[in-house]
């Protein structure tokens, strides 16, 4: 990860205090569901309780299951991991992923280097949850993002726990209300829902999911918080690996600046409410889920991708044939975040050598310069360009790659020659006038 050195510790800001609105145009509304299919025995909702100082945006988050949950979730590796953060990963591991009930999420304050009084604030928030689903042991996840070093408005989040509480329900209407209150920059609400079966089962199991974050997104993980319920019974272990899995190749294959936030989660809960065998680690049925899980991770990823702060273009970057997984991803990785890419895809230069440059200084060996080939591949059907064949440049038609350069969606390919034939993606955005703009207010902001 390369670091950017600027005035104001802009890098350890989860969040700026700046709320940018939603948008009203079709370029983002478009990715709001208008309906859904949302998992049974879960209810949810949002509400405006006075963290966010408008006096109208949503602002708090609630999550509960009638049935108790396996649980699972991953965390920001900063350093400075955020008050909400420690509490939520120390209540996992007490229950081992079981009899998790709830989560509940504030915006606009991350509660992040706060101290012991903000680690006394997240355990508030989640006892009385636990207080309102009828759990003597700490059962919620806690999550927080906006402004670091400043402590939450607690009284306020704790008034406004009842409140959201007997406002819950299942519809579409508070699934969004939900995805709504923990957004703080994004111009849009990012949710997901869909009904899938296992195997051979006549079952049908529902998946919901939403993620906020439009800044500071680079694994391991981005700034954001992602949640997702199913109603499918799994063991905890199993659950975990399933999120792990997915995660690694979906919130933490997307980048938008480079920076890591203090309180990235992402939680997965899965209370089994449609019935069924419960799904064991190593099981043929954990594979399944996993793949499903996956898939479903990804695309709600790909939405935090779409609204960065800036981005004219989503592009995708597929790196193939290397030596291993980790090798392919840790390639597209580097091409992903390298501002030189990232502001010639802006620019529509079909400057190949920069993505060539960036796959060479990866740090992956077993990559072979004879055998190396880039293309761009347009997102509109038609033929891919070729840019670079078996390490010979092509002779590139530069009115040809202006035009794929200015398309909203594009994706770069890039073939190490290893013959391992393994292969991974990573998603990214380009670097724009606004990204800067936003970048320095932000600043600001602090």
């Amino acid at each position: 990860m390369y670091t950017r050195i600027i005035s104001n510790i802009s890098t350890f800001c989860s969040r700026a205090s700046t709320i940018r609105h939603y948008a009203t145009n079709s370029k983002y509304l478009r990715f709001v569901p208008t309906s859904g299919e949302y998992p049974k025995g879960f209810n949810v909702g949002g509400i405006h309780c006075g963290v966010k100082k408008d006096g109208k945006s949503l602002d708090l988050a609630l999550v509960t299951s009638e049935l108790p949950c396996s649980a699972a979730a991953v965390f920001t590796k900063n350093v400075f991991k955020a008050a909400p953060v420690l509490v939520s990963r120390a209540m996992l591991n007490e229950r081992k992923g079981k009899g998790v009930r709830g989560l509940v999420a504030n915006s606009g304050c991350a509660n992040a280097v706060t101290g012991k009084g903000g680690i006394e604030d997240a355990q508030a928030m989640g006892k009385l949850v636990d207080q309102m689903v009828g759990e003597e042991q700490a059962s919620t996840i806690v999550m927080s993002t906006g402004v670091i070093g400043q402590r939450l408005p607690i009284k306020k989040i704790l008034d406004g726990i009842p409140t959201a509480f007997t406002k819950l329900g299942p519809s579409h209407e508070h699934w969004l209300n939900t995805a709504k209150a923990i957004c703080t920059t994004d111009t849009f609400p990012k949710f997901v829902s869909r009904s899938f079966k296992l195997g051979g089962s006549d079952t049908e199991y529902r998946i919901a999911g939403m993620a906020k974050g439009a800044g500071m997104i680079h694994p391991n993980m981005a700034t954001l918080l992602g949640f997702m319920a199913m109603d499918v019974p799994v063991a905890p272990d199993a659950l975990q690996r399933i999120l792990t899995h997915a995660v690694e190749r979906s919130f933490n294959a997307i980048s938008v600046d480079g920076d890591m936030s203090t309180n990235d989660t992402v939680a997965l809960l899965a209370n089994g409410a449609a019935g069924g065998e419960e799904i064991q680690p190593g099981s043929e049925m954990e594979i399944i889920l996993q793949d499903i899980v996956t898939k479903f991770a990804e695309d709600l990823s790909k939405l935090v991708v779409r609204d960065g702060e800036g981005a004219t273009k989503f592009v995708t970057v597929t790196v193939k044939d290397a030596q291993s997984f980790e090798d392919a991803k840790q390639v597209a990785s580097t091409i992903a975040r390298s501002p030189l890419v990232k502001t010639a895809l802006y620019g529509r230069d079909a400057n190949w050598g920069r993505i060539l440059c960036a796959t060479g200084y990866s740090g992956v060996t077993g990559i072979v310069p004879e055998k190396t080939n880039v293309s761009f591949i347009p997102t509109d059907g038609s033929e891919e360009l070729k840019l670079l064949v078996n390490g010979e440049p092509e002779n590139v038609d530069e009115e040809r790659a202006s035009q794929i350069l200015a398309m909203e969606d594009l994706e770069i390919w890039v073939s190490l020659g290893s013959e391992g034939g393994k292969e991974a993606a990573y998603y990214t955005c380009d670097f724009s006038h606004e990204t800067e703009n936003i970048a320095r207010e932000k600043a600001f902001d602090l």
